[in-house]
């Protein structure tokens, strides 16, 4: 059995299920560790918020939250956390907003083992690569010994590639980090989580943007600022501004 490298929260309400779908994770035999098992949306978003897994596994249909809004909440806060939708069933609009967050794969009951092992093979091999490029960017032994300099060297990297997709889970694994202390030797230094200083940042390129370039499409605007999806740009956006893209822009412009 291979070592483990990445790490899955699993969300579903039915409890046979819950436990055969944590079965079929661990036989796949790609390194998967299941940290965490919830029966409600909301308990696998808060054991998403302590444990921050590499991977979310969730069901659709699931009591006080259901599975999408689980994964979208997840994607605004975590973007870098990849996702899994099963389902009982094909459900066109849950399937829409699926794709609005970029989830992986989306997968129907019954689960097929096969279809499981594939869709965590891709997930791993997107993980593996973004493993792979991050050794090259952070030298593990010295920035372990240098808790100042790796926040540094982590600040400056967000700095310089917030347009790019920043997977912080796989740095912190890189460096033989959990996310939770990584997040706290940042705060110690800039009082503030990486996550939350990746968004600043795209967001206040944004607001530069919808300021000086008013030729520029709102979803030009928002692959300049690290978002892909301009969905998720507007949602993201108006939830620090309290206004979306378009009604900023034109407060803008009402300013004269």
């Amino acid at each position: 059995m291979p070592a483990v490298n990445y790490t899955v929260v699993v969300a579903e309400d039915e409890e046979l299920l819950l436990k055969d779908l944590v079965k079929k994770i661990e036989a796949a035999g790609l390194g998967f560790e299941v940290i965490g098992q919830a029966q409600t949306g909301k308990q696998a978003l808060e054991l998403v918020n302590e444990l921050s897994p590499n991977l979310v596994i969730s069901d659709i249909r699931m009591p006080m939250m259901d599975g999408v809004t689980l994964l979208e909440q997840v994607h605004d806060y975590f973007p870098y956390i990849r996702a899994i939708i099963v389902s009982g069933f094909s459900d066109f609009d849950y399937a829409r907003r699926a794709i609005s967050i970029q989830v992986s794969e989306y997968i129907l009951k019954p689960i097929d083992p096969n279809e499981l092992y594939q869709a965590l093979l891709k997930v791993k091999a997107g993980l593996d690569e973004e493993q792979e490029y991050y050794s090259s960017v952070f030298d593990e032994s010295w920035l372990r010994s240098n808790p100042e300099q790796l926040a540094f060297t982590l600040k400056n990297y967000i700095q310089n590639h917030f347009k790019d997709d920043i997977n912080l889970n796989v740095i912190a694994q890189k460096l033989n980090y959990s996310s939770a202390w990584l997040t706290k030797i940042f705060c110690q230094y800039y009082e503030t989580t990486p996550s939350r200083y990746l968004m600043h940042l795209r967001i206040a390129q944004a607001k530069s943007l919808l300021a000086h370039n008013q030729e520029m499409s709102i979803r030009q605007i928002g692959e300049m600022s690290g978002y892909q999806d301009q969905g998720y740009f507007s949602r993201i956006f108006k939830k620090n501004t309290g206004l979306s893209p378009v009604e900023y822009r034109e407060s803008l412009n009402q300013r004269g």
